[in-house]
């Protein structure tokens, strides 16, 4: 990749992830020539900083910004504004329909915790409070035949109810509805009719899983999140193709794929994920073509530290999600996310321990060295005064680093209450920053039954590169790869990501007495809806008899002896163990349908000439046994393929900044990125 090309060729994607410090944007030419540009979020507007990016792209590409939408053939956006209306308890107000005698199920939530010793902490607010939560009669049977018709009387009185209470959306959720939705079709039809609205969820149609608690609360997270997220991007897309986008942008989806506005409009619940979810794309194009890689990804931005894993070349993706305490059956990527980046606070308690996190500082005021404000003491603060960050402009210019102000919130807040040297807090930020990450990969990778020693640590994000190294090392890897485009990485995933779409159908059948014709009726039934897709893949759940949850399988044919055998090692590898023999029965089915987007590799830079030189040497405090070494610096543009450098030392690449220990060695590889190769000169 070469970010300073003198010249793009039309026509070219744009890639924009809306993070909470940042906004960020990849602009890739016919070419492969990339750009990558950074502006400030706008918490209260994501819009204005989507549109932010792009008057500064256009500013500095030297064009109309009319003429940079024009000439985009492909517009993909990652949005957190899902999450936000969650975590921020700004969604609408939300009516439901239930079968009678099911009015409490969203409030009893199966009786779940995340931490079962913890009986006292309260469960998060119910989205709708009981009284709007209303019964309705008629009954499905447990095999989808009609036991009592629905009433439609009742759905009318709601639907007087939920008018003189100000409800702007309802969800629907019946009895054994994911069998069949007639039910749900009929109660979302008579409510249109008695005018309750446009916003109306029915959780057959959002995600017809078994469960009627899980399926409920996916229902009403839908109905709380579907006015301000939908009209949010209906908007967006009014307004970038009023400025010249040819053609309406797609969405991120939390399954890793794109996704139209008006695919995604009446389930936007599918987007809580929808910027992290990113990561897929971008894990996919540090993998070499028909690689079946083994990679592990700790994007690191302003806020937060989004943990992923790529074994053998797929990226797992499951149904059960939790937001803010609120249960999501909707298919996602396995993300651990942890409150972990740039922005996170350090802060001293009342018994004089040192803390980092869960507190950020946020785009504004920021860290205290951004001077807009901030003086508690952040990990980018930390990185200043300990030499690995310049001070002066970052990300562009976007914001201006002041090495004065940092180091006097590190002295004042940290170094005089614990009684260190302002380099020793500081370095005990770093390190505590560092064992939280630490424990968030092990989380995904140790505890998920994989070797980290056979992975490669992808340390992405603008913050990701100044701790990949440490963080493998802990692990246990023996690489970590640095991208130069670690600064946008889940912006450049969008440009990488298929689109896709999951379709679920439940399906309960013994695995070894199935009847194949039944089986592949019920396959033709999701491919159906499909059809538009280039490429369809085929899954099955699979389970022991009586066990609550599935493990799903891809299905590649029908042999019921190697679907036994891909379940029980995918079993074995989750949970340590299998029941030989054991009866396993068929769940569900689905099929995912992907639309590949062409991505041509960029042409190759030359390869290294003359060994580089730095371009400057300055101090940097390594850590309490070496303390302050002269470190040479390295402009990252100066690097090229085949070149290889001892450890320590620093690279600066236009979103991010790079930190080599000592013991280890750096190597640009043939794809142009930064390759660590962890205690090589140990």
């Amino acid at each position: 990749m070469d970010s300073h090309a003198p010249s793009l060729t039309a026509p070219w994607r744009i890639g924009v992830d809306v993070g909470g410090t940042f906004t960020d944007m990849v602009l890739r030419d016919t070419a492969g020539a990339v750009r990558i540009f950074k502006a400030p979020s706008v918490p209260a507007d994501p819009s204005e900083g989507v549109l932010g990016v792009l008057r500064l792209a256009a500013q500095q590409l030297d064009l109309p910004l009319t003429q940079l939408l024009r000439d985009c053939a492909l517009f993909v956006h990652g949005s957190t504004v899902a999450t936000n209306t969650i975590l921020e308890k700004k969604g609408a107000r939300v009516g439901m329909l239930t079968t009678e005698g099911f009015r409490d199920s969203l409030e009893i939530r199966r009786g779940m915790r995340e931490n079962q010793w913890d009986h006292r902490a309260p469960f998060p607010e119910v989205l709708v409070p009981r009284y709007l939560r209303l019964p309705v009669r008629g009954r499905l049977a447990a095999d989808g035949s009609e036991l009592a018709p629905l009433a439609e009387e009742d759905v009318a009185a709601a639907a007087k109810v939920f008018a003189d209470e100000d409800v702007e959306s309802v969800a629907v959720c019946l009895f054994n509805s994911f069998l069949d939705g007639r039910h749900e079709r009929a109660a979302g039809a008579a409510l249109a009719r008695h005018g309750a609205g446009p916003w109306i969820s029915l959780s057959s149609e959002v995600m017809p899983t078994m469960g009627e608690y899980e399926r409920g609360s996916t229902a009403v997270v839908n109905a709380y999140i579907a006015p301000k997220v939908t009209s949010y991007l209906q908007a967006l897309d009014r307004q970038l193709r009023q400025l010249g986008l040819p053609r309406s942008l797609l969405l991120l989806q939390s399954n890793g794929g794109a996704v139209s506005v008006e695919q995604v409009a009446a389930r936007p619940v599918m987007l809580v994920l929808s910027g992290p979810a990113a990561g897929v794309g971008a894990l996919k194009g540090c993998a070499a073509p028909g690689e079946a890689a083994n990679l592990i990804s700790m994007e690191i931005g302003g806020t937060s530290c989004d943990v992923m894993v790529m074994a053998k070349g797929e990226v797992p993706v499951a149904d059960e999600l939790t937001i803010d305490g609120y249960h999501l059956t909707t298919p996602s990527v396995e993300i651990h996310t942890v409150g972990a980046g740039g922005g996170t606070v350090a802060w001293v308690d009342d018994a004089g321990l040192l803390h980092v996190g869960p507190q950020v500082a946020g785009a504004r005021p920021g860290p205290a060295a951004y001077g807009l404000g901030g003086e508690q003491p952040t990990v980018t603060d930390a990185q200043l005064v300990l030499g690995r960050l310049r001070p002066g402009p970052l990300a562009g210019g976007a914001v201006t680093l002041d090495g004065a102000l940092a180091r006097r919130a590190v002295e004042t807040k940290l170094a005089k209450p614990l009684g260190l040297s302002v380099e020793q807090a500081a370095s005990g930020v770093i390190r505590l920053l560092e064992q939280n990450l630490l424990h968030a990969v092990e989380r995904l990778s140790i505890e998920r039954g994989h070797n980290p020693a056979t992975f490669t640590l992808v340390a992405a994000g603008g913050a990701g590169p100044m701790h990949g190294a440490n963080v493998a090392r802990a692990l246990g890897c023996k690489r970590a790869l640095l991208p130069r485009a670690a600064g946008a990485f889940c912006a450049m995933g969008m440009l990488q990501s298929d689109v896709r779409q999951d379709y679920l159908k439940v399906f309960l059948a013994d695995l070894d007495k199935v009847e194949r014709s039944t089986l592949d009726a019920a396959f033709a039934e999701l491919e159906a809806r499909a059809a538009d897709a280039e490429v369809i893949e085929r899954e099955v759940d699979l389970r022991y008899e009586g066990q609550q949850w599935p493990v799903r399988v891809a299905l590649d044919g029908f042999d019921p002896g190697a679907l036994r055998a891909a379940f029980e090692a995918e079993h074995q590898r989750l949970f340590g163990h299998i029941q030989p023999r054991g009866r396993i029965d068929i769940t569900a089915l689905r099929v995912i349908g992907r639309n590949p987007l062409d991505w041509t590799p960029p042409a190759a830079r030359s390869p290294q000439g003359a060994p580089p030189r730095p371009r400057e040497t300055r101090p940097v405090w390594i850590d309490a046994a070496h303390g302050w070494q002269d470190v040479p610096v390295y402009e990252g543009s100066d690097l090229r393929p085949g070149c290889t450098l001892p450890g320590p030392l620093l690279i600066e690449e236009r979103t991010t900044t790079a930190f080599i220990g000592p013991r280890d060695t750096l190597e640009v590889d043939s794809r142009d990125d930064f390759l660590v190769h962890i205690d090589a000169l140990a």
